[in-house]
C-alpha cells in the first residue's frame, strides 16, 4: 500500500489529537491509513488506494457507503434545516416505526449514540427497581462510561476499568462470565436483592464475535424475571443486522428494554432506547429520570434512520437472505480452501458478521479469545491490508458484510484470506 499522504497526515494529527486518532480502535502500528471517500463496499484512501471494506463503520453501514436512497433523502432534508431543538413529525414517525418492528418497544426515546442509549437504559432500570447494582458480562462493551467500562471488550479488552473512573461506581457493576449460567446464578445469590438490571449483547460483538450457546438467552430471560431484574438487550451491533427486529426477533426473546444505534442510521449518529410503557414513562418530562440532549431527534439523523429502516423493511426478503448467503459463502469458502490447516483456526459467524481466530479450540468465551494467537491475527490484518482488503485492526472486533457487497467481492476475499492463511500457517 502507498501510505505517503497518510504518514504526513498522521504526523500532523499526533500534534493536535491525542494519539493521532479520535477513537482508540482506529489506531494500529505504526499508524493508520487516512480515508478520503467511500462508495458501496469500498473505501478510497488519501493515497488513492481502493480497499474492499469489511469494517463498514464497525457495523453501521449495513446498506453500504454512500447508499443512494439514504443520500438522496439527506440532501433533500438539508434544504429544510439541520437543527431545531423543537419536536418534528419525523421523530414521531421514527418512533412509530420502531414500535412496530422491535418486540419490546412500547415507547421509544430517540438519542444520538449507543453509549447514551445504554447509559439511559441503566438509569431507567435503577429508578424502576429502586436498586443500585448492575450485571454485565466479561467482554461486553456498552460504552465508555464508568458503570460499564469494567472488563469491556473492543479497545478496552484488557482494562478492568479506565483510569479516572471512580472505584465506588465500578463496585456497583457485577461482572459475570458469558455463556456460563452457573456463574450468573452464583452472582445473583451473592448480591442478594440489590441487582437492578442485567445488560447483555445478545451476540458478543465487541470481543471478536462470540455466539450465545443454545437456550442461553432464554435462560437469562427466565432468571431475570424470577429475580425481578430488568433485562436490557444492548442491540447497538445486532440491531437491524440479525433481522429487522434485531437479536430480540432473531432469537425470539423479549427483553424489558433494548438499545439501538449503528445500523439504525446507516452511518448517521442516531440511537434509541425502546421498552415497556411502565419503565419508559419514568423518563422526564412525565417521570423523574432525567435525560436530555441538544442533538437528540435532529432531522438529519432521524431522516437517515427512517430511510434506512424503510429500505430494510421494504427489501427485507432480499437484503437479509443476501447478507446471510454472502457471509456463509465467505466462511465456507475460506474453510474449504484452507482445509489442510482447519484445525489451527476457527471462524465464528452469524447473519452478516464474522471473525477468525487462530485457535484449535472452539471460541465460546472471552477467555478463549484471549488464548488465541493474537500475533497471527495481526499478521493476517496486515496481509489483507497489503492486498487492499480492510478489516477492523483488532482481534476484539467483528467483521461486517453490507448489502453493497457483491459475489465478486466475496470470491476475491476468499482468495486473499486463503492465500494469507496458508502463508501464515506455513511460517514457524
Amino acid at each position: 500500500m502507498k501510505l505517503d499522504n497518510s504518514s504526513d497526515l498522521f504526523n500532523k494529527s499526533v500534534k493536535v489529537i491525542p494519539g493521532g486518532v479520535n477513537s482508540p480502535v482506529r489506531f494500529y502500528k505504526p499508524f493508520p491509513f487516512f480515508i478520503q471517500s467511500g462508495y458501496g463496499s469500498s473505501i478510497v484512501t488519501v493515497d488513492h488506494e481502493t480497499l474492499l471494506d469489511y469494517c463498514m463503520g464497525y457495523g453501521s453501514l449495513i446498506l453500504g457507503h454512500s447508499y443512494s436512497d439514504i443520500v438522496n433523502v439527506i440532501q433533500n432534508c438539508l434544504d429544510e434545516g439541520t437543527m431545531f431543538c423543537i419536536p418534528t413529525e419525523r421523530e414521531v414517525h421514527l418512533a412509530e416505526i420502531l414500535t412496530q418492528i422491535i418486540p419490546c418497544a412500547e415507547k421509544v426515546r430517540i438519542v444520538n449514540t449507543g453509549s447514551e442509549a445504554t447509559m439511559t437504559a441503566i438509569r431507567l432500570s435503577r429508578a424502576y427497581t429502586k436498586k443500585k447494582k448492575i450485571i454485565k458480562f466479561d467482554g461486553g462493551y456498552h460504552g465508555a462510561y464508568d458503570y460499564v467500562l469494567v472488563k469491556a471488550g473492543s479497545g478496552s479488552a484488557y482494562i478492568p476499568s479506565s483510569e479516572g473512573s471512580l472505584d465506588e461506581i465500578s463496585r456497583q457493576t457485577v461482572v459475570v462470565k458469558y455463556n456460563d449460567l452457573e456463574d450468573l446464578e452464583n452472582a445473583i445469590k451473592r448480591e442478594g436483592n440489590d441487582i437492578s438490571c442485567l445488560i447483555i449483547e445478545p451476540v458478543l460483538g465487541n470481543y471478536g464475535l462470540i455466539l450465545p450457546e443454545k437456550d442461553y438467552l432464554n435462560r437469562i430471560r427466565q432468571i431475570t424475571k424470577q429475580h425481578n431484574i430488568v433485562l436490557i438487550f444492548d442491540e447497538v451491533i445486532t440491531g437491524f443486522r440479525l433481522s429487522l427486529g434485531g437479536g430480540s426477533e432473531f432469537f425470539g426473546i423479549k427483553p424489558d428494554l433494548a438499545t439501538f444505534s449503528k445500523a439504525m442510521g446507516n452511518g448517521f449518529p442516531v440511537a434509541a432506547i425502546c421498552g415497556k410503557d411502565e419503565i419508559m414513562d419514568l423518563l422526564s418530562p412525565v417521570g423523574h429520570v432525567y435525560q436530555a440532549s441538544t442533538y437528540a431527534g435532529n432531522p438529519v439523523s432521524v431522516s437517515a434512520a427512517i430511510a434506512t429502516i424503510d429500505t430494510l423493511k421494504t427489501k427485507q426478503n432480499i437484503i437479509y437472505p443476501k447478507l446471510a448467503r454472502l457471509c456463509d459463502t465467505l466462511v465456507t469458502g475460506i474453510k474449504d480452501n484452507v482445509s489442510k490447516f482447519n484445525q489451527l483456526f476457527t471462524i465464528n459467524s452469524i447473519g452478516s458478521l464474522f471473525q477468525i481466530f487462530f485457535s484449535s479450540e472452539r471460541i465460546n468465551s472471552p477467555l478463549d479469545v484471549r488464548n488465541s494467537d493474537q500475533k497471527k491475527f495481526d499478521q493476517l490484518f496486515l496481509n489483507l491490508l497489503n492486498s487492499n482488503i480492510f478489516i477492523p485492526p483488532s482481534q476484539f472486533e467483528s467483521c461486517f458484510i453490507s448489502y453493497s457487497h457483491t459475489d465478486e467481492n466475496i470470491e476475491r476475499t476468499i482468495e486473499v484470506y486463503s492465500d494469507s492463511l496458508i502463508k501464515i500457517m506455513k511460517e514457524k
